[in-house]
């Protein structure tokens, strides 16, 4: 592999003119592509084999028109002090208010008046419309959009508080500055790592061009495939990441290369064939643990993953073709201004040049290297006792997804809520739809059977279909839908109705969800871990190398998640990360998560152990061996985990919780990993462990594929080849 890679570098870097010309006119084919292609038309969540699932199908196939799956709102009235919303004044302001509904837009399937169903609050202070339309949010235009809102502000006028909730008003996540703040700290990394404007500039170039390719055949795309609005953003937030990451590796080791005195395009071909093999099997990680997220089977989940699995593709491309082809155009200029002018001197000061990159940039790794070297066993200790505590938030994980009252408090959707739990009882927020499968009379039992468990706020009568053979039951538990005491209703009145009563809804679907997310999470585990762990034996040629590297992320993915459950569920600190409402943990957090960390941690112990199994290889001691990987790739590994960091913190900053979950879990996670696991914990076992680290059984050996990811047998090929294209090359082989 190391030999291809070489070639298709210094091909990249020869015809810089094309490779950069393809890759703009993708860029351009895909942007233009993006801004034609229609809006999605839907963002259907299903989720096969489920209850919730199962009975929405039976709807859909009984109630035919009956818009299952359509948006709904809630428009909620609170009358004055002193005055109730039955007072002539206020009942006429609600009547014309359910008018105006009706007639604003002709996608709307049925408006309910307040007064006839009942929806009037015991102390008459409060009233909600509610309004059902026949097409999801998505699908909502504009204009039934303003007549909902307009209605709301004409209502307020009169002296009433209107708030709106519901799914009808949903919008795009909105994530403010903080992808552009994570950027320029991204760049600001770059320039105090490399010295150099040009070598930082590169890597953000890269980065942005694969993330606006990746993002813009997403959004192309969305209508056909059916792809939600969260599926761009997570493109987005690891495409970032992982483009400036794998750049920043080729640069790096391109920069090393002219260092030693190798002339622009055998250095970049040396670059790509190297540190190239370590990005190849890093994106792979990543894919596998995306692609994976398919086992689960939620298609919505299976879109999310493979959408950003397909631009962590392109960043490993563009890593391997439009890096060395910059590098063309920048030559010796990706060296600071120093180096440069050592370089310049000629003959002896390509040396020089090396021996002063090697004495300035891993002082620091090499010292830490040594002091763990001294104290294996307690460095050891203090990371898995620190991240072990940590973790123990992760013992009290309460999953769900988020509703209304998970959003900040200046949004209506959020006042709309606390209107409704204060005037009727939490419950109301999430009322449950029971689907029986069966005449009046069996509709009738099971409405009597769900009055008589606990729980249960309201029952309304069955409503049959026009044929008689099916009902449909709404039931109002007497908690907040995301809690657990409604969550143990849905299991009683399907453990106690039988097998022709269905349970759907919301919140019903939101526990199928969690519930489908927890079954899932261990055949996921094995699944992900296990290939994962094949590709870094193919790697690094041993068996408890990848053992230790996997065994190092389930550590520190259990305390990320720890952190995310003090954070968001108990709120520790959630004033300083924007978090106004506590609640479960999103359901696919704990299940996202292992995907996505795995495939970033793996990075790192790729990038960082090859250099360490490198020297290895080439007869130094394991402890000098760990000197020389972390003398070489600290800094850098270092560099790239701050960048990474900043890009997902960068998330922190948006509106949507669950984007805001997903941006500190990932963050918290890096940081634990490659700061505890990578720089202590594994350079601590490895000394530990010896040459042990490096076992690998003989006939496992001769199974396993030689990949050349160290460039070893580049190296040998160098050795009887020559440095000019075409020629025979001659390899400066180091003393």
């Amino acid at each position: 592999m190391a030999t291809f890679l070489y070639r298709l570098g210094r091909f990249a870097f020869r015809r810089r003119h094309l490779v950069t010309l393809l890759w703009v006119a993708l860029l351009a084919v895909a942007g233009a592509g993006a801004a034609t292609a229609p809006a999605a038309t839907s963002s259907s969540f299903s989720m096969p084999g489920t209850e919730a699932q199962k009975a929405f199908d039976l709807l859909e196939e009984r109630f035919p028109g009956g818009s299952a799956d359509g948006a709904t709102a809630r428009v909620v009235f609170k009358a004055p002090d002193g005055q109730k919303m039955t007072d002539p004044a206020n009942k006429a302001r609600v009547d014309k208010a359910v008018a105006d509904l009706r007639a604003g837009s002709d996608q709307i399937a049925n408006v309910t008046d307040p007064y006839a169903a009942q929806a009037v609050s015991r102390d008459g202070a409060t009233a909600y419309i509610h309004v059902s339309y026949k097409v999801n949010g998505m699908e909502l235009t504009d204009a039934t959009r303003d007549a909902l809102t307009e209605t709301g502000e004409e209502a307020r006028d009169g002296g009433l508080t209107v708030e709106i909730g519901g799914d009808a008003l949903q919008a795009m996540p909105e994530t403010g500055t903080g992808e552009i703040i994570g950027v320029v700290v991204a760049g600001i990394v770059l320039v105090i790592t490399f010295g150099s404007l040009v070598a930082a500039g590169l890597p953000l170039l890269t980065a942005i061009i694969g993330v606006g390719i990746g993002v813009s055949s997403i959004t192309a795309l969305a209508n056909v495939l059916d792809l939600g609005s969260t599926t761009g953003t997570l493109a987005t937030m690891i495409g970032l990441a992982v483009g400036i990451d794998y750049a920043l590796f080729i640069v790096s080791r391109y920069r090393a290369e002219l260092a030693e005195g190798r002339e622009p395009e055998d250095a970049a071909g040396r670059a790509v064939g190297t540190a190239g093999s370590a990005v190849v099997f890093a994106g792979l990680t990543v894919v596998i643990a995306l692609v994976g997220l398919a086992v689960v089977n939620i298609p919505m989940l299976t879109k999310m993953g493979v959408a950003a699995a397909g631009t962590v593709a392109i960043a490993v491309l563009i890593a391997l073709t439009f890096i060395p082809a910059l590098l063309g155009y920048a030559g010796k200029r990706i060296l600071g201004r120093k180096a440069r002018k050592a370089l310049a001197e000629g003959g002896n000061a390509a040396g020089a040049v090396a021996e002063a990159a090697d004495a300035a940039k891993p002082n620091a790794g090499t010292r830490w290297a040594r002091f763990v070297l001294r104290r294996p066993v307690t460095v050891l200790l203090i990371g898995v006792v620190g991240l072990g505590a940590l973790a123990v938030p992760a013992a009290s994980l309460e999953m769900g997804l988020p509703d209304d009252g998970a959003q900040p408090t200046s949004t209506t959707q959020r006042r709309a809520y606390d209107l409704l739990s204060d005037g009727f009882g939490p419950g109301f927020n999430g009322p449950l739809m029971v689907v029986v499968d069966g005449d009046k009379a069996a509709a009738a039992k099971a409405a009597d059977t769900i009055k008589g468990l606990d729980g249960v706020a309201a029952v309304t009568p069955p409503t049959p279909n026009k044929a008689g053979d099916t009902a449909m039951i709404t039931v109002v538990p007497k908690d907040r839908p995301s809690s657990t005491a409604t969550e143990d209703l849905v299991h009683d009145i399907r453990e106690k109705t039988g097998d022709d009563i269905l349970v759907t809804g919301q919140t019903a679907m939101n526990i199928d969800f969690s519930q489908k997310m927890n079954d899932a999470l261990l055949p996921y585990l094995a699944l992900v871990v296990g290939l994962a762990f094949l590709l870094l034996m193919v790697v690094f040629r041993s068996v408890l190398v990848p053992l230790k590297a996997a065994l190092g992320f389930l550590l520190s993915v259990v305390a990320a998640l720890g952190a995310v459950v003090a954070v968001f569920q108990w709120g520790w600190l959630g004033s300083v990360f924007g978090v106004e409402q506590t609640g479960p943990i999103m359901s696919m957090m704990p299940i996202f998560m292992v995907g996505v960390v795995f495939g970033l941690a793996m990075d790192y112990e790729v990038f960082l152990v090859t250099r360490m199994r490198e020297a290895y290889v080439h007869g130094e001691r394991p402890g000098e061996a760990v000197v020389t990987g972390f003398r070489h790739g600290a800094r850098v590994v270092t560099a790239a985990a701050v960048i990474m960091i900043a890009v997902f913190a960068g998330f922190i900053g948006a509106s949507e919780q669950m984007v805001k979950m997903i941006g500190f879990g990932l963050a918290a996670a890096v940081l634990f990993d490659a700061f505890v696991v990578r720089m202590a914990i594994v350079p601590a076992v490895l000394a530990l462990l010896g040459h042990k680290a490096w076992w690998l059984p003989r006939w496992l050996d001769r199974v396993l594929p030689n990949v050349d990811v160290e460039g070893e047998g580049l190296r040998k090929r160098l050795g009887d080849e020559g440095g000019r294209p075409g020629e025979p090359e001659r390899e400066l082989v180091r003393a």
